[in-house]
């Protein structure tokens, strides 16, 4: 799948994703301060959500608690952090670095009897100057009753895509914080 320039936000976030993705907003209401995405051909989406910034100061903190109240918010039975990690913005301009984290929630879907699991990729950056938390969120279904699971090299594309996703996010206009 060719990847293609994301404009976000009206262009004040911009970020490479693949081109074939569908706009959340032409299906269903989505908030003004949150971008979804769809895979065509998946369960896997994208949120891109412009949050207050947390109390935590310290960034795996930080992005621990993101990753817990989305847990909370989906009912999760059960979520386990994997990993976190930093990685320095070193492209020299102002998107601040990027915290990641990835995850495992089984979290319950409609009238189905168990839950599905959920692999989610985190993408944190902390805008201090203007109190901002900018999270990015995969959501991939690695075991799900309906059929839109992703796993084996579907899984590790879905990987791939957040990585270029979350190193390639760029904010073009700091105005949009304001």
């Amino acid at each position: 799948m060719p990847n293609t320039p994301l404009h976000l936000f009206g262009g004040a976030i911009t970020a490479i994703s693949p081109s074939n993705l569908l706009d959340a907003s032409e299906i269903r209401q989505v908030p003004d301060t949150q971008e979804v995405l769809l895979f065509p051909d998946s369960s896997i989406s994208i949120i891109v959500e412009i949050l207050q910034r947390v109390e935590p100061n310290d960034n795996q903190d930080a992005i621990k608690f993101h990753f817990n109240s989305l847990a909370h918010d989906n009912d999760a039975v059960t979520s386990e952090v994997v990993s976190v990690n930093i990685i320095p913005n070193d492209r020299g301009d102002a998107t601040p670095s990027i915290i990641t984290l990835s995850g495992v929630q089984r979290v319950p879907k409609f009238n189905k009897t168990n839950p599905d699991e959920v692999r989610i990729l985190m993408a944190l950056y902390r805008v201090v100057s203007n109190g901002i938390d900018l999270v990015v969120t995969f959501n991939i279904p690695v075991i799900s009753e309906d059929g839109g699971a992703v796993q084996g090299e579907n899984l590790n594309q879905a990987q791939a895509q957040f990585d270029l996703f979350s190193r390639s996010l760029r904010i073009e206009d700091f105005g949009v914080f304001a």
